[in-house]
């Protein structure tokens, strides 16, 4: 049995997906689900739907029970130091269950990581990598690049209207990967031999800053946009007389500056090489989401 953490989530719910493509059934595959409610399409495809809660070991002791090979989708709490709580109570409850094989989605860092302004975020991956390594049991553990999807939520909904990208990142660069590509590598590993603790960084091939992205928006809206990287300072008072709530300010500033220290801007061809095709690239993810906008 294949169990899949936060399987009504973005990741989890793709990974399982690219399972069933691949041709296991349904009946091989559990779901680990918070809110039961949410589950529906997974009940269609024969998954079975289990629950637990990060925050009850014991709920995650009886999810668990049976699985030999976990997908652990790393945690979204707000709190970081939650998610490697959340991390460690998973992982306990696997071993405690008999758990084989542990997958687990990290992040992508430099040896540098503790000084820079997501070093906290970081360091969670770091000790739950640890943990892992530690645990007895076998490991494979994704160090996942940055998302392309969060592209649109950087740039903001106004980016067409505005010609503006603003964002304090300086030149910095970062090698984007979808979501997509990532869930369907780690189900490839959940379905193959050959990864076990191993640790692997799942980048692109090529990495682009904010004045590339701005540069091939431009081509795919038939218009100049142009891009800003102001003071940190300035920025945050910008949005704040936005009235853009405090969280998203925090958010937005802390991943582009890690964008300027370069913590993301790191390529590799093993993604590829285990997708065994090309992955998703910036320049054709800008093209699907916002080509339907040219000449709006």
């Amino acid at each position: 049995m294949i169990l899949i953490t936060g399987a009504t989530g973005q990741f989890g719910s793709k990974a399982i997906e690219h399972l069933l493509k691949k041709g296991i059934e349904g009946t091989r595959i559990a779901a680990l689900v918070r809110d039961e409610s949410k589950a529906g399409k997974l009940h269609h495809h024969a998954v079975e739907v289990r629950y637990g809660d990060y925050s009850n070991q014991e709920s995650m002791v009886q999810a668990f029970q049976g699985v030999k090979k976990l997908l652990l989708v790393s945690s979204n709490d707000k709190q970081i130091e939650n998610r490697t709580k959340h991390h460690i109570s998973a992982l306990k409850a696997a071993k405690d269950a008999g758990v084989d094989h542990v997958v687990y989605t990290s992040f992508v860092r430099k040896a540098e990581f503790k000084d820079s302004s997501i070093a906290e975020f970081l360091q969670s991956h770091v000790e739950t990598e640890n943990y892992l390594k530690d645990s007895g049991m076998e490991y494979t553990i994704l160090q996942n690049g940055i998302y392309l999807e969060m592209i649109p939520i950087f740039l903001g909904e106004m980016v067409k209207e505005t010609g503006t990208i603003y964002l304090p990142a300086e030149t910095g660069r970062a090698s984007w990967v979808s979501r997509d590509d990532l869930a369907e590598v780690a189900a490839n590993i959940l379905v193959s031999e050959g990864h076990m603790n191993k640790v692997y960084n799942l980048t692109n091939t090529e990495s682009s800053s904010y004045s590339d992205i701005a540069d091939e928006l431009s081509k795919v809206l038939h218009q100049k946009i142009r891009y800003i990287s102001p003071m940190v300072d300035e920025y945050q008072n910008t949005l704040s007389n936005l009235q853009v709530p405090e969280i998203y300010v925090h958010m937005l500033s802390m991943w582009s500056q890690a964008l300027a220290e370069g913590m993301m801007d790191k390529e590799d061809v093993l993604l590829e090489e285990l997708l065994g095709r090309r992955p998703l690239d910036t320049a054709t993810f800008l093209h699907k989401v916002y080509g339907q906008q040219a000449g709006r």
